[in-house]
Protein backbone atom coordinates (compact mmCIF):
# COMPACT_ATOMS: atom_id res chain seq x y z
CA UNK A 1 0.00 0.00 0.00
CA UNK A 2 2.43 2.72 0.97
CA UNK A 3 4.92 1.87 -1.19
CA UNK A 4 3.89 3.44 -3.86
CA UNK A 5 4.49 7.29 -2.17
CA UNK A 6 6.50 8.76 -4.97
CA UNK A 7 3.46 8.16 -7.16
CA UNK A 8 2.46 11.21 -4.73
CA UNK A 9 5.46 13.67 -5.21
CA UNK A 10 3.55 14.70 -8.15
CA UNK A 11 1.07 16.76 -5.90
CA UNK A 12 3.83 19.67 -5.07
CA UNK A 13 4.49 20.65 -8.56
CA UNK A 14 2.34 23.79 -8.28
CA UNK A 15 4.72 25.05 -5.76
CA UNK A 16 7.46 25.20 -8.60
CA UNK A 17 4.72 27.81 -10.34
CA UNK A 18 5.27 30.33 -7.20
CA UNK A 19 9.36 30.40 -7.70
CA UNK A 20 11.18 31.23 -4.79
CA UNK A 21 8.34 31.81 -2.44
CA UNK A 22 7.95 30.49 0.80
CA UNK A 23 5.06 28.21 -0.89
CA UNK A 24 7.60 26.63 -3.08
CA UNK A 25 10.33 25.78 -0.64
CA UNK A 26 7.87 24.38 1.79
CA UNK A 27 6.61 21.88 -1.41
CA UNK A 28 10.35 20.53 -2.01
CA UNK A 29 10.83 20.44 1.93
CA UNK A 30 7.76 18.22 2.00
CA UNK A 31 8.90 16.26 -1.25
CA UNK A 32 12.21 15.48 0.74
CA UNK A 33 10.42 14.16 3.56
CA UNK A 34 8.09 12.08 1.38
CA UNK A 35 11.10 10.11 0.02
CA UNK A 36 12.37 9.50 3.37
CA UNK A 37 9.34 8.75 4.69
CA UNK A 38 8.69 6.19 1.69
CA UNK A 39 12.03 4.63 2.23
CA UNK A 40 11.94 4.24 6.24
CA UNK A 41 8.45 1.91 5.30
CA UNK A 42 10.47 -0.43 2.84
CA UNK A 43 13.06 -0.53 5.61
CA UNK A 44 10.90 -1.10 8.87
CA UNK A 45 11.04 -4.85 10.18
CA UNK A 46 9.69 -4.46 13.43
CA UNK A 47 6.90 -2.35 15.31
CA UNK A 48 8.93 0.43 16.55
CA UNK A 49 10.26 1.05 13.18
CA UNK A 50 6.86 0.67 11.52
CA UNK A 51 5.42 3.26 13.91
CA UNK A 52 8.18 5.98 13.30
CA UNK A 53 8.12 5.46 9.67
CA UNK A 54 3.96 5.78 9.91
CA UNK A 55 4.31 8.74 11.66
CA UNK A 56 6.96 10.55 9.44
CA UNK A 57 4.85 9.52 6.75
CA UNK A 58 1.90 11.33 7.77
CA UNK A 59 3.79 14.19 8.70
CA UNK A 60 5.10 14.45 5.16
CA UNK A 61 1.72 14.12 3.60
CA UNK A 62 0.05 17.07 5.95
CA UNK A 63 3.14 19.04 4.89
CA UNK A 64 2.76 18.19 1.02
CA UNK A 65 -1.12 18.50 1.04
CA UNK A 66 -0.77 21.93 2.34
CA UNK A 67 1.59 23.38 0.17
CA UNK A 68 -0.67 21.49 -2.51
CA UNK A 69 -3.43 23.57 -1.29
CA UNK A 70 -1.41 26.47 -1.07
CA UNK A 71 -0.32 26.36 -4.23
CA UNK A 72 -3.79 25.76 -5.48
CA UNK A 73 -5.15 28.76 -3.97
CA UNK A 74 -2.70 30.89 -5.35
CA UNK A 75 -3.35 29.88 -8.88
CA UNK A 76 -7.29 30.34 -7.80
CA UNK A 77 -6.22 34.15 -6.86
CA UNK A 78 -4.12 34.91 -9.97
CA UNK A 79 -6.78 33.38 -12.07
CA UNK A 80 -9.54 35.14 -10.51
CA UNK A 81 -7.38 38.67 -10.52
CA UNK A 82 -6.63 37.87 -14.53
CA UNK A 83 -10.41 37.55 -15.18
CA UNK A 84 -11.32 40.59 -13.86
CA UNK A 85 -8.74 42.68 -15.36
CA UNK A 86 -9.95 41.00 -18.70
CA UNK A 87 -13.27 42.01 -17.97
CA UNK A 88 -12.61 46.01 -16.65
CA UNK A 89 -11.21 45.87 -20.44
CA UNK A 90 -13.95 44.93 -22.30
CA UNK A 91 -14.31 48.33 -23.80
CA UNK A 92 -10.57 48.34 -25.15
CA UNK A 93 -10.70 45.23 -26.13
CA UNK A 94 -13.45 46.00 -28.36
CA UNK A 95 -12.29 49.01 -29.47
CA UNK A 96 -8.95 47.52 -30.58
CA UNK A 97 -10.66 44.97 -32.12
CA UNK A 98 -12.63 47.53 -34.13
CA UNK A 99 -9.16 49.17 -35.49
CA UNK A 100 -7.94 46.03 -36.41
CA UNK A 101 -10.48 44.99 -38.17
CA UNK A 102 -10.62 47.90 -39.78
CA UNK A 103 -7.49 48.28 -40.64
CA UNK A 104 -7.61 44.43 -41.94
CA UNK A 105 -10.49 44.91 -43.85
CA UNK A 106 -10.10 47.61 -46.18
CA UNK A 107 -8.01 46.85 -49.59
CA UNK A 108 -4.24 48.26 -49.81
CA UNK A 109 -4.19 50.20 -52.75
CA UNK A 110 -7.37 52.31 -51.33
CA UNK A 111 -6.18 52.52 -47.71
CA UNK A 112 -3.05 54.69 -49.27
CA UNK A 113 -5.28 57.46 -50.67
CA UNK A 114 -5.98 60.38 -47.97
CA UNK A 115 -8.56 63.04 -49.04
CA UNK A 116 -5.75 65.65 -48.52
CA UNK A 117 -3.58 64.21 -51.04
CA UNK A 118 -0.31 62.77 -50.68
CA UNK A 119 1.10 65.12 -47.82
CA UNK A 120 -2.26 63.51 -46.13
CA UNK A 121 -1.53 60.30 -46.88
CA UNK A 122 2.18 60.40 -46.08
CA UNK A 123 0.90 61.91 -42.08
CA UNK A 124 -1.28 58.93 -41.61
CA UNK A 125 1.11 56.51 -42.74
CA UNK A 126 3.52 57.91 -40.46
CA UNK A 127 0.66 58.14 -37.59
CA UNK A 128 -0.23 54.34 -38.35
CA UNK A 129 3.37 52.99 -38.41
CA UNK A 130 3.70 54.61 -34.96
CA UNK A 131 0.42 53.19 -34.25
CA UNK A 132 0.82 49.74 -35.29
CA UNK A 133 3.45 48.63 -32.72
CA UNK A 134 1.50 50.21 -29.92
CA UNK A 135 -1.84 47.74 -31.09
CA UNK A 136 0.40 44.66 -31.24
CA UNK A 137 1.85 45.41 -27.86
CA UNK A 138 -1.72 45.71 -26.26
CA UNK A 139 -2.90 43.05 -28.09
CA UNK A 140 0.23 40.53 -26.96
CA UNK A 141 -0.60 41.76 -23.37
CA UNK A 142 -4.18 40.85 -23.87
CA UNK A 143 -3.50 37.17 -25.65
CA UNK A 144 -0.72 36.44 -22.67
CA UNK A 145 -3.43 37.30 -20.19
CA UNK A 146 -6.12 35.12 -21.95
CA UNK A 147 -3.50 32.44 -22.14
CA UNK A 148 -2.45 32.75 -18.13
CA UNK A 149 -6.01 32.28 -17.45
CA UNK A 150 -6.47 28.92 -19.32
CA UNK A 151 -3.60 27.64 -17.97
CA UNK A 152 -4.57 28.61 -14.33
CA UNK A 153 -8.20 27.18 -14.93
CA UNK A 154 -6.08 23.67 -16.15
CA UNK A 155 -3.82 23.51 -13.01
CA UNK A 156 -6.61 24.10 -10.99
CA UNK A 157 -8.38 21.34 -12.53
CA UNK A 158 -5.99 18.78 -12.64
CA UNK A 159 -4.42 20.05 -8.58
CA UNK A 160 -8.08 18.96 -7.34
CA UNK A 161 -7.38 15.57 -9.18
CA UNK A 162 -4.02 14.48 -7.37
CA UNK A 163 -5.59 16.35 -3.71
CA UNK A 164 -7.82 13.63 -4.11
CA UNK A 165 -5.00 10.91 -4.32
CA UNK A 166 -3.16 12.34 -1.65
CA UNK A 167 -5.80 12.26 0.69
CA UNK A 168 -6.72 8.77 -0.06
CA UNK A 169 -3.04 7.77 0.78
CA UNK A 170 -2.84 9.86 4.06
CA UNK A 171 -5.97 8.01 4.64
CA UNK A 172 -4.60 4.37 4.32
CA UNK A 173 -1.50 5.71 6.24
CA UNK A 174 -3.45 6.83 9.48
CA UNK A 175 -5.16 3.40 9.44
CA UNK A 176 -1.80 1.90 9.28
CA UNK A 177 -0.78 3.84 11.83
CA UNK A 178 -3.90 2.31 14.17
CA UNK A 179 -2.80 -1.22 13.43
CA UNK A 180 0.82 -0.26 14.60
CA UNK A 181 0.05 1.35 17.35
CA UNK A 182 -2.09 -1.81 18.62
CA UNK A 183 0.32 -4.28 18.00
CA UNK A 184 2.69 -2.11 19.71
CA UNK A 185 4.21 -4.01 22.82
CA UNK A 186 7.93 -2.63 23.50
CA UNK A 187 7.20 0.52 25.41
CA UNK A 188 9.19 0.81 28.91
CA UNK A 189 6.88 1.02 32.01
CA UNK A 190 7.25 3.63 34.49
CA UNK A 191 4.46 2.72 36.77
CA UNK A 192 1.38 0.47 37.17
CA UNK A 193 -2.09 2.55 36.93
CA UNK A 194 -5.00 1.64 39.17
CA UNK A 195 -8.08 1.81 37.25
CA UNK A 196 -10.38 1.71 40.18
CA UNK A 197 -8.49 4.78 42.10
CA UNK A 198 -8.09 6.29 39.12
CA UNK A 199 -11.89 6.42 38.51
CA UNK A 200 -12.69 7.34 42.17
CA UNK A 201 -10.13 10.37 41.36
CA UNK A 202 -12.60 11.49 38.08
CA UNK A 203 -15.54 10.74 39.98
CA UNK A 204 -14.15 12.71 42.89
CA UNK A 205 -12.87 16.18 40.85
CA UNK A 206 -14.36 18.84 38.91
CA UNK A 207 -11.71 20.73 37.72
CA UNK A 208 -8.00 19.97 36.22
CA UNK A 209 -6.67 21.41 39.08
CA UNK A 210 -8.00 18.36 41.40
CA UNK A 211 -7.01 15.92 39.15
CA UNK A 212 -3.48 16.91 38.20
CA UNK A 213 -2.73 17.48 41.72
CA UNK A 214 -4.02 13.84 42.53
CA UNK A 215 -2.67 11.72 39.88
CA UNK A 216 0.93 11.01 41.83
CA UNK A 217 -1.53 9.20 43.95
CA UNK A 218 -3.11 6.76 41.43
CA UNK A 219 0.29 4.65 40.96
CA UNK A 220 1.22 2.05 41.87
CA UNK A 221 5.04 -0.32 41.70
CA UNK A 222 7.34 2.65 39.88
CA UNK A 223 10.10 1.18 38.23
CA UNK A 224 11.59 3.55 36.48
CA UNK A 225 12.94 6.76 37.04
CA UNK A 226 11.39 9.94 35.79
CA UNK A 227 12.55 10.98 32.18
CA UNK A 228 15.84 13.79 32.23
CA UNK A 229 14.78 16.97 32.58
CA UNK A 230 13.95 20.05 29.24
CA UNK A 231 16.79 21.90 29.90
CA UNK A 232 17.56 23.94 27.09
CA UNK A 233 14.28 22.85 25.66
CA UNK A 234 11.99 24.89 26.61
CA UNK A 235 10.54 27.58 24.78
CA UNK A 236 11.79 25.84 21.35
CA UNK A 237 9.31 22.68 21.68
CA UNK A 238 7.37 21.64 18.64
CA UNK A 239 3.83 21.79 18.87
CA UNK A 240 2.13 18.34 19.52
CA UNK A 241 -0.19 19.21 15.97
CA UNK A 242 0.48 21.03 12.52
CA UNK A 243 -1.85 23.83 12.98
CA UNK A 244 -2.62 27.59 13.50
CA UNK A 245 -2.83 29.36 17.21
CA UNK A 246 -5.98 30.25 17.34
CA UNK A 247 -6.86 31.55 20.69
CA UNK A 248 -4.08 32.18 23.49
CA UNK A 249 -3.87 31.19 26.91
CA UNK A 250 -6.23 33.20 29.24
CA UNK A 251 -8.02 34.64 26.15
CA UNK A 252 -11.75 34.40 26.22
CA UNK A 253 -13.94 32.31 23.91
CA UNK A 254 -17.26 33.80 22.27
CA UNK A 255 -19.26 33.09 25.66
CA UNK A 256 -16.60 34.35 27.57
CA UNK A 257 -15.04 31.19 29.01
CA UNK A 258 -10.95 31.72 29.02
CA UNK A 259 -8.46 28.89 30.16
CA UNK A 260 -5.11 28.94 31.24
CA UNK A 261 -3.97 26.58 27.79
CA UNK A 262 -3.68 27.43 24.24
CA UNK A 263 -6.02 26.32 21.52
CA UNK A 264 -4.52 25.23 18.07
CA UNK A 265 -6.71 24.90 14.98
CA UNK A 266 -5.80 21.83 13.02
CA UNK A 267 -6.92 20.35 10.39
CA UNK A 268 -9.06 16.74 10.45
CA UNK A 269 -7.52 13.87 11.26
CA UNK A 270 -4.44 15.61 11.53
CA UNK A 271 -1.65 13.59 13.59
CA UNK A 272 -0.37 14.38 17.38
CA UNK A 273 2.69 13.40 18.46
CA UNK A 274 4.61 14.04 22.02
CA UNK A 275 6.70 17.35 22.23
CA UNK A 276 9.29 15.56 23.82
CA UNK A 277 10.21 12.33 25.97
CA UNK A 278 7.70 11.86 28.51
CA UNK A 279 5.88 9.59 30.94
CA UNK A 280 2.47 9.43 30.15
CA UNK A 281 0.31 10.20 33.30
CA UNK A 282 -3.24 9.81 32.14
CA UNK A 283 -4.60 8.32 28.77
CA UNK A 284 -8.22 9.22 28.54
CA UNK A 285 -11.61 10.66 29.05
CA UNK A 286 -11.35 13.47 31.63
CA UNK A 287 -13.93 16.33 32.61
CA UNK A 288 -15.20 18.60 29.85
CA UNK A 289 -12.10 17.96 27.95
CA UNK A 290 -12.84 14.75 26.25
CA UNK A 291 -9.84 12.86 25.13
CA UNK A 292 -6.95 13.88 27.03
CA UNK A 293 -3.24 12.51 27.09
CA UNK A 294 -1.49 13.94 30.42
CA UNK A 295 2.85 14.15 29.83
CA UNK A 296 5.01 14.14 32.46
CA UNK A 297 8.35 15.12 30.39
CA UNK A 298 10.33 16.13 33.74
CA UNK A 299 9.04 15.86 37.23
CA UNK A 300 6.63 18.61 38.44
CA UNK A 301 5.63 19.21 34.90
CA UNK A 302 2.62 17.82 32.63
CA UNK A 303 1.65 18.44 29.60
CA UNK A 304 -2.12 18.48 29.17
CA UNK A 305 -3.05 17.59 25.33
CA UNK A 306 -6.84 17.72 24.80
CA UNK A 307 -9.21 17.45 22.17
CA UNK A 308 -8.21 13.94 20.34
CA UNK A 309 -10.59 11.67 18.44
CA UNK A 310 -7.71 8.48 19.06
CA UNK A 311 -5.63 8.22 21.62
CA UNK A 312 -2.61 5.96 21.51
CA UNK A 313 -0.50 4.75 25.06
CA UNK A 314 -0.91 3.52 28.16
CA UNK A 315 -0.67 5.25 31.61
CA UNK A 316 2.70 4.78 32.84
CA UNK A 317 4.13 4.02 29.90
CA UNK A 318 7.66 6.26 28.84
CA UNK A 319 7.76 7.36 24.86
CA UNK A 320 10.13 8.99 23.11
CA UNK A 321 9.51 12.48 21.66
CA UNK A 322 7.54 12.82 18.22
CA UNK A 323 5.95 9.15 19.51
CA UNK A 324 2.28 9.53 18.17
CA UNK A 325 -0.26 9.89 21.21
CA UNK A 326 -3.42 9.99 18.89
CA UNK A 327 -5.60 11.57 16.11
CA UNK A 328 -7.68 14.43 15.73
CA UNK A 329 -10.70 13.89 14.43
CA UNK A 330 -13.38 15.77 11.96
CA UNK A 331 -15.22 14.58 8.66
CA UNK A 332 -12.29 14.06 6.04
CA UNK A 333 -13.33 15.12 2.51
CA UNK A 334 -14.69 12.45 0.48
CA UNK A 335 -14.43 14.06 -3.11
CA UNK A 336 -12.79 16.96 -5.34
CA UNK A 337 -16.05 18.96 -4.73
CA UNK A 338 -15.06 19.65 -1.09
CA UNK A 339 -11.51 21.13 -2.31
CA UNK A 340 -12.60 24.72 -2.86
CA UNK A 341 -8.94 26.92 -3.36
CA UNK A 342 -10.67 29.89 -2.46
CA UNK A 343 -11.81 28.33 1.28
CA UNK A 344 -8.16 27.91 2.06
CA UNK A 345 -6.83 30.37 4.79
CA UNK A 346 -10.57 31.36 6.04
CA UNK A 347 -10.29 28.96 8.73
CA UNK A 348 -12.54 26.19 7.17
CA UNK A 349 -9.80 23.77 6.15
CA UNK A 350 -9.23 24.09 10.09
CA UNK A 351 -12.21 22.89 11.70
CA UNK A 352 -10.89 20.77 14.51
CA UNK A 353 -9.08 22.48 17.66
CA UNK A 354 -6.73 20.99 20.11
CA UNK A 355 -6.04 22.01 23.85
CA UNK A 356 -2.75 22.57 24.94
CA UNK A 357 -1.66 23.52 29.36
CA UNK A 358 1.63 23.05 30.64
CA UNK A 359 1.25 22.90 34.45
CA UNK A 360 4.69 22.97 36.90
CA UNK A 361 4.15 22.38 40.29
CA UNK A 362 0.47 22.37 39.41
CA UNK A 363 -0.04 25.95 38.86
CA UNK A 364 -0.75 26.58 34.78
CA UNK A 365 2.00 28.49 32.87
CA UNK A 366 1.87 30.26 29.31
CA UNK A 367 2.38 27.65 26.80
CA UNK A 368 3.68 30.60 24.60
CA UNK A 369 7.07 29.93 26.76
CA UNK A 370 7.75 26.87 26.22
CA UNK A 371 6.25 25.66 22.64
CA UNK A 372 7.57 27.45 19.40
CA UNK A 373 3.85 28.75 18.39
CA UNK A 374 5.66 31.57 15.69
CA UNK A 375 4.62 29.46 12.47
CA UNK A 376 2.29 26.59 10.86
CA UNK A 377 3.81 23.75 12.82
Amino acid sequence: MMKHLGLIMALLWPGCLLGQSPTAELAREAAQALEEASAMLDEAESARDRVRALTTTIQAFESGLGAMRAGLRGAAINEAQLTAKLQSRDEEVAELLGVLQSMGGVPSPVILLHPDGPTGTARAGMLLAELTPALNKRADALRTDLENVQTLRALQADAAKRLQVGLTQVQEARAALNQAMANRTDLPMRFTADPVRTGILIASTETLDGFASGLSEIITDEVEPAPATLDGQIGALPLPAQGLVLRRANEADAVGVRRPGLILATRPGAIVTSPTAATIRYAGVLLDFGNVVILEPQADTLFVIAGLDVVYGETGQVIAGGTPIGLMGGALPQDGTEWSPLREGSGNERSETLYIEVRENNTPQDPELWFRTDEDG
